[in-house]
């Protein structure tokens, strides 16, 4: 068997452990061969291919990014039937059997589409966002919740310096997973995210107490919080898939503060794509990994149209249409745990 793979959509630390682990356990258990397309779906209907072996993956486990490339290419923008056709054939002169797509919604969202078209294909769930129904946990979300925090921890103490209010604005466009878990790892004394109505009256109490006594306030803002009632969009183009591109919510609010606490000194960073980059963390190395190996014996034992998950602490094989049905958010449940509380 003669296998494709691609990583689609941002890029994520842990992709390229990803790839790594299905040539290694492809190569030696099941005898497949492998070529990598460059760029995501661009590569598969252009034909792009780079060769894929032993040697050239055994470096990649400690990698960010992604070797193959990405892009945000929708292979169905000029029509289903058109896009279906296009990938078949290019598989086809190729001579590639099958196809490990690694990717998010989006990219998950074609492997779905292609699958029930008849290409053979298995996926393997990728964001840092943390927001596929369809897992318990995604590689690349560890490494970005480590990198925020470590910055708010820089942050905190400039801010006491200052004493300024620093604002940390991460990403979490719809689900705010990184935005709750680096608040709660970082001590922020406010956290806000797009599952939730911003009460700003409640962010100003909120500063002027944690100024009352004596600290510098720090605030952590997902980028798809609705500090005006509605996320704030860039002046940009939507992309492949539709989606328009956020930022300002930090801008946002730092201009809210002023009006609710006059004279507080603020600053807002805007971590970005900083969360993307990098080494990955050892968690998600690990998760990485076992996502590769499980999709590589999915597709030796014909388990097609499937994905890799986390369920527990097993990783098992699930439809690849459970992974883009419903975003998982953050639930009440777990925003009640802190909710309430002076930190």
């Amino acid at each position: 068997m003669r296998v494709g793979i691609l990583t689609g959509g941002g890029d994520c630390p842990g992709l390229n452990a990803v790839v790594r682990a299905a040539v290694i356990a492809g190569t030696q258990r099941h005898g497949m061969g492998f070529v990598g397309f460059l760029d995501g779906w661009r590569g598969v209907l252009d034909g792009e291919t780079v060769p894929l072996d032993e040697a050239a993956v055994r470096p990649l486990l400690g990698l960010g990014g992604t070797v193959l490339g990405s892009s945000r290419t929708n292979p169905f923008e000029g029509g289903a039937e058109q896009g279906v056709a296009r990938v078949q054939e290019q598989l086809a002169a190729l001579g590639v059997d099958a196809l490990l797509a690694i990717g998010g919604e989006d990219t998950l969202g074609v492997a779905t589409a292609l699958h029930e078209a008849g290409v053979p294909v298995v996926g393997a769930p990728k964001t840092i966002d943390d927001d596929l129904s369809a897992t318990d946990a995604t590689f690349g979300f560890d490494t970005a919740v480590q990198t925020a925090v470590d910055a708010c921890d820089r942050l905190r103490t400039t801010g006491a310096s200052h004493h300024r209010a620093m604002i940390v604005e991460v990403m979490g466009r719809h689900a705010g997973w990184i935005a709750l878990h680096t608040g709660m790892a970082a001590g922020a004394h406010v956290t806000l995210l797009p599952e939730e109505d911003v009460d700003l009256d409640a962010v100003g109490a909120t500063l002027r107490e944690v100024l009352a006594r004596g600290e510098a306030p720090l605030v952590v803002v997902s980028e798809g919080a609705r500090v005006h009632g509605d996320e704030a969009v860039r002046n940009a183009p939507r992309d492949a898939f539709g989606h328009v591109q956020l930022g300002g919510a930090g801008q946002a609010l730092e201009h809210e503060v002023a009006a609710r606490v006059p004279g507080l000194s603020t600053r807002v960073t805007v971590l970005g794509h900083l969360l993307r980059g990098g080494t990955p963390s050892a968690a998600d190395r690990v998760l990485a990994t076992r996502f590769g190996l499980s999709a590589i014996e999915a597709l030796a034992a014909g388990d097609l149209g499937t994905m890799a998950s986390l369920r527990g602490v097993d990783v098992v094989q699930v439809p690849l249409a459970d992974a883009t049905g419903v975003l998982r958010t953050v639930p009440e449940s777990r925003r009640a745990e802190t909710a309430g509380l002076r930190w």
